[in-house]
């Protein structure tokens, strides 16, 4: 098991990144961006989440759409074709088994189409407020990079930072971390010279004794 001071390199990463909204948030409008950002870089996710929202920001609202319309508004996110399929049977099924509302519980949300362990884990941890924790490639990356985990893919790190990671930090750490990995633990150069948290990282260390 990993002994980094894992609360110390928390502390030290909030205080680089700054201030973050924690608060809940809407979790359908929670869960409609989180599957338009699959395989689609940031910000390109926030446009398309942004105008398709605007026009339909409820499930009734979205299930009224054609697709071709979904589409046109989420384009160019990856994959839009088929994820305006999903969002629209996603929308009939909140309306038809869920009262138009999404569930608060992991074993209904993935059984939602398209929606798999991250998207469930985001929405119950930032629409919920249930502690959760969303592994995305940044959180991925960074617990590798410290040598916390020892993982190949995002899936697998998820059960190793539940059964690690103190559940105090679980609802942050995703918001938290994808900050930190687009500012400083960027995927190719990282700057690690101005790291807050440079000192603990396994990386690091391999690199200065080349």
């Amino acid at each position: 098991m990993s002994t980094l001071p894992v609360g110390r390199i928390i502390t030290a990463i909030r205080r680089r990144i700054g201030p973050l909204d924690l608060g809940p948030q809407d979790p359908f409008h929670t869960l409609v961006a989180t599957l338009i950002s699959l395989r689609t870089r940031d910000e390109v996710t926030r446009a398309a989440a942004g105008r398709l929202l605007a026009r339909a920001g409820t499930p009734a609202k979205l299930a009224r759409l054609q697709t071709r319309t979904i589409d046109r508004l989420i384009y160019p996110a990856g994959f839009h074709r088929r994820k305006a399929k999903t969002l629209r049977r996603i929308a009939r099924l909140l309306l038809d088994e869920h009262g138009g509302e999404v569930p608060d519980d992991l074993d209904s949300l993935l059984a939602l189409p398209g929606v798999g362990l991250k998207t469930a884990n985001l929405v119950l941890s930032r629409g919920h407020s249930v502690p959760a924790i969303c592994v995305d490639t940044h959180v991925h990356r960074i617990f590798n990079r410290l040598g916390y985990v020892e993982t190949a893919q995002p899936d697998e790190t998820e059960p190793v930072l539940r059964a690690r990671l103190p559940r105090r930090y679980w609802i942050e750490v995703n918001l938290l971390l994808v900050r930190f990995g687009q500012q400083v633990c960027t995927p190719l150069s990282p700057r690690c010279s101005g790291c807050p948290v440079a000192r603990y990282c396994a990386r690091v260390g391999v690199t200065r004794s080349r």
